[in-house]
């Protein structure tokens, strides 16, 4: 991913995460058009799996903040029904994972960037 503007903080379920975005992420937020929800989704099954989704609609499971008019950041633990290595692929059925003590899941960063005509995402601890 590209080198990020200067990171700014969001709170987001007590915790404050670095939120940082590149300049064409920032340029692609300046020009309008729907507003983009960045999901982090953390998946847990027969393996553990982070990735950045941009859903058209937020989920009712997920904790998410409106950064501004343009941008909500979601967090959205999420687990398969069950184990099978037919669950790995991109579209398992999935519900949402209860967890005791979300702030010690919730990332501390998250960097958007946007690339031909696509919003691209990663996040970390």
């Amino acid at each position: 991913m590209k080198a990020a503007t200067r990171p700014r903080q969001v709170l987001l379920g007590g915790r404050e995460i670095d939120l940082a975005l590149t300049t064409a992420a920032t340029n692609a937020l300046a020009r309008g058009g729907s507003p983009v929800i960045a999901e982090m989704e953390l998946y847990f099954s027969c393996l553990i799996r982070k990735q950045v989704r941009f859903p058209a609609v937020t989920h009712a499971d997920a904790q998410c903040i409106a950064v501004d008019d343009c941008l909500t950041v979601c967090f959205r633990p999420v687990m398969t029904r069950a184990c099978s290595m037919d669950a790995v692929g991109d579209k398992p059925e999935l519900e949402a994972f209860p967890i005791h003590r979300p702030g010690a899941f919730l990332p501390k960063w998250l960097r958007l960037d946007f690339r031909q005509g696509a919003w691209l995402g990663e996040f970390g601890y």
